[in-house]
C-alpha cells in the first residue's frame, strides 16, 4: 500500500512515540512499529505531530503587487511555517470585491498546491466603505468565500457595517473587522504613549481600536450575526471581547505573533521594519494579549503576513508602508512567548493555531484531530531545534522581517497537505520547491 509513514512521532507532544500511516489523504493507522514498507517515510524521532496550522489573515499581494509576493511564494512560506490553509486578504489590485478576483485567487492557490488558499472578499466596493460588495456572488463562486474583510481599512460607517452583518448572517459567512476609527488615526504612525512622544512620532490611541470593537460587538448583537476582530492589539480590546462574550455576543478575535512578542520600544531606531497596523503597543498590552490567548478570550493566532518592497520600507518612518512578514516565524514566536513560559502546552498550540481558526470559518477538513479517519493535514515540529532568522533565506520575495538575526526555538520540519508532503527540511516540496526556508 503506497502512502506516507511518519515514524516515531509524539502526537500533541504527549505519551510515547507512535507511527502514523497516511494514505489517500487521510490518517489510516496509528500504532507502534506498523512495519509498512510501500510508503514514503519521515523519521520523526520523537518530534511533535500537530494538525496543520490555519492562518485567517495573510496578504499574498496577487494580483497587483507580484513584485512583493505571489500566491506561489506566499504558499511556500506558509508551508514552511507549518500551515495547510491560509486566508488571503482582499486588498489586492484589483481589490477582491468581485467573484472574478476571488475565484482567481482560489484557482491559483490550487494550481500551486502547497496550501489551501482561501480568498477573503471585500466587504465594500474598492475597500472604500461606501457600498457593499457583491458578497452573495462571491460566496457562491468557485472560491466559495467564507470571510469578508476590508482589512487595511475599517468599515467605519456603522450603517454599512450593520448591513454587512445582517447580510452575512443570511449567507452564513463571517465579517472580519479591521478595528480602527480613522478620524482618530489621521497622520498617526506609532502607539500613542511616552515612546512616540519622545521620538516625535504622531500617536495612535488605543481608543481608535477599542471604540470600533465596542461598536461592532453591539451591532453584531442586534444583527444576530458573527463578527471577528482582526489583529487585537490592546488590553482594552481584551476586556471588551471578554465582556461581549459574557453577554452571549458571537464575537471572536485574533492576535498576531508580533503583538505578543514586540513592543513600541522597537521604534527607538526609527527603522520602519517595525511599523505595523495596528502599531506595536506597550509591554502591558503584550502581556494582556498573551494571557487572553492562554485563557481563550482571544481565540487564535493570525500572522497578518504583509510583504513589502524595499522602497516601501527603507524610507522616512512616517512614509513607510505598515506591515511585516510572519508566516515562517509564527510557530517559533508562539513557542517562545506562550509555550516556554507555561501559558500553553502543545495541545494549546494546536487550539490557537489550527483548531479554533478552522472552526471560526467553518473549515471541515482543517484543524481536525490527529486521529484515524481524519484528514491528513499535519505539521511536524522539532521542539528542541533553534534557528536564526535571515530574511534572504525566507521564502517570501520581500525581506521586511523585524526578526532579522534573532534566534528562536522550535522549527517546523515537515508539513503535509491531504497526505502529500508540501514542506520538508526547510524546502517547499512541489511548486516552488526551489525556495529555501530557515
Amino acid at each position: 500500500m503506497s502512502g506516507l509513514l511518519i515514524k516515531g512521532a509524539l502526537i500533541y507532544g504527549e505519551g510515547q512515540p507512535v507511527d502514523v500511516f497516511v494514505a489517500e489523504g487521510e490518517i489510516r493507522q496509528i500504532g507502534t512499529d506498523l512495519g509498512i514498507i510501500d510508503a514514503e517515510i519521515i523519521e520523526a524521532k520523537g518530534q511533535i505531530l500537530l494538525p496543520g496550522f490555519v492562518d485567517l489573515h495573510t496578504h499574498l499581494r496577487e494580483p497587483g503587487r507580484e513584485d512583493t509576493e505571489t500566491i506561489e511564494t506566499g504558499s511556500a512560506a506558509a508551508a514552511l511555517g507549518g500551515y495547510t490553509a491560509v486566508f488571503a486578504m482582499a486588498n489586492t489590485n484589483p481589490v477582491a470585491d468581485s467573484v472574478v478576483v476571488t475565484d482567481h485567487v482560489w484557482r491559483r492557490g490550487q494550481e500551486v498546491g502547497l496550501v489551501d488558499v482561501f480568498p477573503v472578499g471585500a466587504v465594500t466596493v474598492g475597500l472604500e466603505g461606501k457600498q457593499l460588495a457583491e458578497m452573495g456572488t462571491m460566496a457562491a463562486g468557485v472560491g466559495a468565500v467564507r470571510m469578508f474583510s476590508d482589512d487595511g481599512h475599517c468599515v467605519y460607517d456603522p450603517l454599512i457595517m450593520r448591513r454587512a452583518l445582517e447580510y452575512s448572517n443570511s449567507l452564513g459567512v463571517l465579517i472580519a473587522q479591521h478595528a480602527e476609527e480613522p478620524r482618530l488615526t489621521k497622520g498617526a504612525v506609532a502607539h500613542e504613549g511616552p515612546t512616540a512622544a519622545r521620538l516625535g512620532l504622531a500617536g495612535w490611541p488605543r481608543a481608535a481600536e477599542e471604540s470600533i470593537v465596542a461598536r461592532d460587538a453591539l451591532l453584531a448583537r442586534d444583527a444576530g450575526a458573527r463578527v471577528h476582530i482582526c489583529h487585537a492589539s490592546t488590553a482594552g480590546t481584551v476586556e471588551l471581547v471578554k465582556w461581549a462574550k459574557s453577554q452571549g455576543i458571537s464575537i471572536t478575535a485574533e492576535v498576531t505573533p508580533h503583538h505578543l512578542l514586540l513592543d513600541d520600544s522597537r521604534l527607538e531606531t526609527y527603522d520602519a521594519v517595525n511599523k505595523v497596523n495596528p502599531p506595536l503597543r506597550e509591554t502591558s498590552d503584550a502581556a494582556a494579549l498573551r494571557q487572553a490567548l492562554a485563557e481563550g478570550i482571544v481565540d487564535c493566532v493570525a500572522t497578518d503576513h504583509a510583504p513589502h518592497a524595499e522602497q516601501d520600507k527603507c524610507c522616512e518612518f512616517a512614509a513607510a508602508r505598515p506591515g511585516m512578514l510572519g508566516l515562517e516565524t509564527a510557530l517559533s514566536i508562539i513557542v517562545q512567548t506562550m509555550v516556554q513560559p507555561g501559558l500553553l502546552d502543545w495541545r494549546g498550540v494546536a487550539r490557537v493555531m489550527s483548531e479554533r481558526p478552522a472552526q471560526i470559518v467553518g473549515l471541515d477538513d482543517h484543524g481536525r484531530p490527529v486521529e484515524v479517519g481524519e484528514p491528513a493535514n499535519l505539521t511536524l515540529v522539532d521542539p528542541d531545534a533553534t534557528w536564526t532568522v535571515r530574511a534572504t533565506e525566507l521564502a517570501s520575495i520581500s525581506n521586511n522581517t523585524p526578526f532579522e538575526a534573532m534566534t528562536f526555538p522550535a522549527k517546523v520540519t515537515a508539513t503535509v497537505l491531504r497526505g502529500r508532503v508540501t514542506a520538508r527540511e526547510g524546502k517547499a516540496v512541489g511548486s516552488g520547491s526551489a525556495t529555501g526556508g530557515p
